[in-house]
């Protein structure tokens, strides 16, 4: 099944745009003149464990890997490799978005979601990166319930 068509199923309400391919935060500022909602970043991480993590904050907040891993006791955090992001969520480096859970049919990936983010309007591409959509924190919330993944709020 297809983000879209999972989001309709849950009856989850989005706006979609289509824009030429973006592969970093920085060149897909101008997404945020097309659409509302915050910009998301998405990072595939790891740790000494072996465990697998998507880490979901503004993208206008720089990333503190160490201050995060000793804040939730997820020791030693580092970016996870190309092909273990292929591997478990179809993804590949430049495309990181949370819709790639549905990809991880053995919910190895737990999905980390910055505070900052909490009751407002996220922008995130649905596993191809020539579209964005909009889509309510609450909502996002639901759509990782629903593909049975957990969630830390950080």
């Amino acid at each position: 099944m297809q983000v879209l068509d999972i989001l309709d199923k849950l009856e989850i309400e989005y706006t979609i745009i289509e824009h030429e391919p973006v592969f970093t935060c920085e060149q897909a500022q101008f997404i945020k003149t097309l659409i509302n909602g915050e910009g998301c970043k998405n990072l595939f991480l790891r740790n000494n464990k072996k465990q697998y993590f998507m880490y979901i904050l503004p993208d206008e907040k720089r990333a503190d890997l160490k201050l995060l891993g000793k804040q939730n006791d997820l020791e030693h955090l580092s970016f996870g490799n190309e092909k273990k992001l292929w591997e478990l969520l179809k993804l590949k480096r430049g495309g990181v978005s949370p819709f790639g859970i549905i990809n991880d049919e053995d919910n190895t990936v737990t999905l980390l979601i910055d505070k900052e983010l909490k009751d407002k309007l996220l922008l995130f591409h649905p596993n191809d990166n020539t579209k964005s959509l909009n889509i309510r924190y609450d909502d996002l919330i639901k759509f990782i319930e629903y593909a049975e993944h957990k969630y830390i709020l950080v």
